[in-house]
């Protein structure tokens, strides 16, 4: 017989003969039935032979029912067994009493064969629905571990062959004999080598990041030389867009060279406003204004604003995990990793965008404490 065939088996405890046949015939078609006239026996019998379900009484000699009760839910052997009640002891601070000790049901005596077999069908369905979901996670925890492990082993094995496309091109260049095409490819697999080495140690730091483990490195930087740095870096797609991009510090235009100081790790600020600054020119129309806002205050506030909106679908998981909106290549870790870069420093972020200016503003907010005085952000 299989395990889906198995009949299931029902531990009737009662001291009394004629109360153990009633229950008995009530359950005789399509359960086995085992009985127990002593609670001593019924823990014993429970533990040897574990039933599906205990039917109990609460009244006996030696040993009540609620003492069955509390001895078999501290087991935990025996704790996930269902028990359920068939007392002539049906005061509701008694019903209170029992289910307090781990009793899923009362059955009131005399106990109806009907709805003695509609209490039994139901709690073992709500037994066999619970082990069934604990398996299902239990397959998902293992499966979400597995997955994590592999994503772990990948991200640390890959970084042994990029030793070799980082260290190597500078000493091609350093033999050199190379044609100025032949250097300028060698240059171009070094910073590829670069750049595929910086998305793997942030993709590190995101995986510490969502489970909390990632250890913060602040230090006092210029925001303002970082915005006017991903600003260079940012022109040919904006001058393909005809965009233009501008900066103010405490509600004034930048002028190239006053500093905008706030404590931060440098790395994390540069991909999280690299990330803001990216999407915003993607967003933006053609001839549009990218603006970067500095605010001073505790927290700072580094908002950056494009004259496009964001689609229907896309605000209430603008900052989800994996979302996007009509890119082709899209990967939706942006908008994400600069919410989980924002809460690692303690703040937050958040968007607005309107469909009445045609604008969407991303604000992120940096706890500063000591350091937001002055032009200091």
């Amino acid at each position: 017989m299989s395990d889906t065939d198995k009949r299931p088996s029902v531990l009737i405890v009662d001291d009394v003969p004629a109360n153990i046949r009633v229950l008995a015939e009530s359950l005789r078609d399509g359960h086995d039935i085992r009985v127990a006239a002593r609670g001593v026996d019924a823990l014993d019998l429970a533990r040897r032979l574990p039933p599906d379900i205990i039917l109990l009484d609460v009244v006996m000699p030696d040993m009540d029912g609620y003492e069955v009760c509390r001895r078999l839910k501290a087991d935990p052997a025996t704790a996930g067994i269902p028990i359920i009640f068939v007392t002539a002891k049906f005061a509701p601070e008694d019903e209170a009493y029992g289910l307090s000790l781990g009793a899923v049901d009362y059955i009131a005596k005399p106990a109806s064969p009907a709805v003695v077999r509609a209490r039994v069908k139901n709690h073992l369905e709500l037994r066999a629905a619970r082990e069934e979901l604990a398996r299902q996670n239990a397959a998902l925890t293992e499966a979400a571990k597995l997955r994590e492990d592999v994503d772990r082993i990948m991200r640390h094995d890959l970084k042994a062959p990029l030793t070799g496309i980082i260290g190597l091109p500078p000493l091609i260049l350093d033999e050199g004999n190379l044609s100025d095409t032949q250097a300028m490819f060698v240059r171009l697999i070094e910073e590829s080598g670069l750049k595929m080495l910086s998305m793997i140690n942030q993709s590190l730091d995101l995986f510490k990041m969502e489970r909390g483990t990632y250890a913060l490195r602040p230090e006092p930087m210029d925001a303002a030389a970082v915005v006017r740095r991903l600003f260079a870096e940012a022109a040919g797609v904006a001058g393909d867009k005809h965009n233009v991009l501008t900066l103010t510090v405490a509600g004034s235009p930048d002028d190239g060279k006053t500093p905008a100081m706030l404590t931060a790790e440098r790395l994390l600020f540069h991909t999280m406003l690299a990330n803001c600054l990216k999407n915003a020119l993607e967003a933006s129309p053609e001839n549009g204004v990218v603006t970067v806002a500095l605010r001073p205050g505790d927290p700072a506030e580094i908002a950056v604003t494009n004259q496009g909106v964001v689609p229907a679908d896309m605000r209430e998981r603008f900052f989800a995990k994996y979302a996007t909106s009509g890119k082709m290549d899209g990967t939706g870790l942006g908008t994400y990793s600069t919410r989980l870069i924002a809460e690692a420093h303690g703040g937050g972020v958040r968007m607005e965008t309107s469909d009445a200016t045609g604008t969407t503003t991303v604000t992120i907010l940096l706890p500063q404490g000591e350091c937001a005085r002055g032009e200091t952000l």
